[in-house]
């Protein structure tokens, strides 16, 4: 039964713990019930809401197009109905990996088994800059998203600092919202972490045809204002006034708690192939985690590979002994625009395009090997490029460029 009192805490003695009450963590209690798993299994979350989808907060939560329950992942009956403890608003202090034990506040729980799914964390201004005045947000929770939709009044202005998926993403919702807009990216261009400048091309113009002001190659300096913010001033000297300021400059892995347990971090929480910490019992999955991928590690940002790689670990929690090996894939929603990603482009040489009248896509090669494709309303494409890097089947550049081509006839050469 889920817990609903602290009183009851104490007296949960083995079972599996998961601390995070996100997507991944949501993703492996349900898995561990579907897999048979028939002992206590408790979800701990620090937010006071059940688990619930982050990607369309900063989209139609935040357009107040959905209301809070429709971001839930599950209606909170299913928990109880599927006999998984749920512990909310309940921050973990720390975790004991030797006495096998989690505190909260006074209270302590034990387990056989522990799984991290502690997400990430949203990167913020530096103290130089003034981030401490009120007005300034960041954009990861439910309650980030409820201090900034007051703010979002016809005619206000709002700075959005970072050009990645998060600044863009709420940039173009303030815009369709009426709010007056400037977007600063301190790189040479957006998204220039993640696509390459094809794909920024067409992502910037579109921001532009909606009014949004993105200044290239410009940060902050500081911020200005008594108590709450009212301008900034820019790194190319310019002075512009404000409303208030969303920070989208991208997030951490939240490795805190696992840390001062000693469990080993570089990068996120490590992990082997399976799912398991460098501590006895101990695993993690999602955001967290930084895992064996292709001779390296990665660490992937993304809702599907919180669910698929949460899958994989409840599994292997239960013995199954199966490597996670993920094809990454991605999307983003911004005005019409429909971004769909699949595959991984760093280290690519070659980027070669493919236009037609209802879309386009952007093709990523090493030499002859393709990495990648983002794909701009273009959704064929887009399955065809996965479906390709699922298949671990190569694609000729001359085959995707032509717009006539039957992409489709290239997953049965």
């Amino acid at each position: 039964m889920p817990f609903d009192d602290r009183s009851q805490w104490s007296t949960c003695m083995s079972g599996i713990l998961i601390i995070g009450a996100g997507q991944a963590g949501a993703s492996l209690a349900e898995k561990l019930r579907a897999e048979g798993f028939c002992g206590e299994v408790t979800l701990i979350g620090d937010e006071p809401v059940p688990p619930y989808e982050r990607p369309p907060l900063s989209k139609a939560y935040l357009m107040g197009e959905m209301v809070e329950e429709r971001l839930y992942l599950r209606p909170p009956s299913i928990y109880e109905d599927k006999d998984i403890g749920l512990c909310l608003g309940a921050p973990v202090d720390t975790i004991d990996v030797r006495k096998k034990l989690v505190t909260i506040g006074d209270d302590s729980l034990s387990y056989d088994q522990l799984a991290l799914a502690v997400g990430s964390i949203p990167n913020r201004l530096p103290q130089a800059i003034g981030r401490d005045l009120a007005g300034i947000h960041t954009v990861r929770t439910l309650a980030d998203i409820d201090r900034i939709r007051p703010r979002c009044r016809q005619g206000a202005q709002v700075l959005v600092v970072g050009g990645g998926y998060i600044g863009l993403e709420a940039a173009a919702v303030a815009a369709k919202l009426g709010l007056k807009v400037t977007l600063v990216e301190l790189t040479e261009r957006i998204l220039q972490r993640v696509a390459a400048g094809e794909t920024s091309d067409v992502i910037r113009a579109e921001h532009q045809a909606h009014g949004v002001d993105i200044r290239e190659g410009v940060g902050v300096e500081c911020l200005r204002g008594d108590g709450c913010v009212s301008g900034a001033k820019l790194t190319d000297g310019s002075m512009i006034d404000l409303d208030f300021v969303i920070v989208g400059t991208g997030i951490r892995p939240d490795t805190r708690l696992a840390e001062a347990a000693g469990i080993d971090c570089d990068n996120g929480i490590l992990v082997d192939e399976f799912g398991r910490t460098s501590a006895v019992d101990v695993w993690a999955a999602g955001d967290c985690t930084c895992f064996p991928y292709k001779g390296n590690r990665l660490r992937l940002e993304s809702v599907q590979n919180a669910i698929d790689q949460a899958a994989a670990v409840a599994a292997n929690m239960l013995g199954a002994q199966s490597p996670y090996v993920p094809v990454p894939w991605f999307w983003s929603d911004q005005y019409d625009l429909k971004l769909q990603i699949a595959g991984l482009s760093a280290g690519y040489d070659r980027v070669v395009s493919r236009i037609s009248e209802k879309g386009r896509s952007h093709w990523y090669f090493r030499g002859e090997r393709f990495l990648a494709v983002d794909a701009i309303n273009a959704p064929r494409d887009y399955m065809v490029g996965k479906r390709l890097l699922e298949l671990a089947k190569n694609v000729e550049p001359a085959q995707v460029q032509d717009p006539e081509s039957d992409l489709k006839a290239l997953l049965k050469t």
